[in-house]
Order: C-alpha cells, then sequence, then structure tokens
C-alpha cells in the first residue's frame, strides 16, 4: 500500500507513505471516521468519540514519520479515497489488529 500526500506549494514536499506507516494512516483513518460517525449516530458519548481521537493522534505521532501538516494532508487523501460502508467494514474487520500492530503506550 502507498499513499501520496501533496501541497499546492513547492515549499512545501510531498510525501509518499508506503509499507507500515501507510497501514497506520489506514488504521488511523479507520478509527476517526468510526469515531465521529458513530457519535453523529448517537451510539458512543462525545467523551468515548474524543479517546477514539486521541489514539488515532496517538498512532500517528508514534508511527508515522513527517509533519503534522503532512500527516493530515495523509489522511484527507486516504478519506477521500474510501467510501463510508468500506471504512466502517475496515473497523469491524480490523480495529484489534489495529491497536495490536501500532501500539500507543
Amino acid at each position: 500500500m502507498s499513499l501520496a500526500a501533496g501541497f499546492a506549494s513547492d515549499a512545501q514536499a510531498k510525501r509518499i507513505y508506503e509499507g507500515q506507516e501507510a497501514a497506520a494512516l489506514r488504521c488511523s483513518n479507520t478509527l476517526a471516521l468510526t469515531a465521529v460517525a458513530l457519535s453523529r449516530a448517537g451510539l458512543i458519548t462525545d467523551v468515548e468519540k474524543e479517546v477514539m481521537l486521541g489514539i488515532t493522534i496517538r498512532i500517528l505521532d508514534r508511527h508515522v514519520d513527517g509533519t503534522w501538516q503532512q500527516k493530515k494532508r495523509a489522511l484527507e487523501v486516504m478519506r477521500d479515497r474510501r467510501n463510508i460502508p468500506d471504512t466502517l467494514d475496515d473497523y469491524r474487520k480490523n480495529a484489534a489488529h489495529c491497536l495490536r500492530q501500532f501500539p500507543i503506550n
């Protein structure tokens, strides 16, 4: 898996994420999108949503190189490539694996 995160400005380098970093981005995207979707549906509390979003940030911080701007752009690219049903299906199938593969402690 690879993911290219480009920027409009030449001053900001284009970053390509592959392998483990791309997998960490996909896990982060899955957790973040699911947290927001479940919260909007009233299935989890705001506190639970914030915990899930915090886990997303920790995965990005510990397992993905680059600036926060590059990571944010890569998440936007990932979000735009994946539809919501597929992302929620990823969550059901892979959330536990993501947390084992990308520990936050």
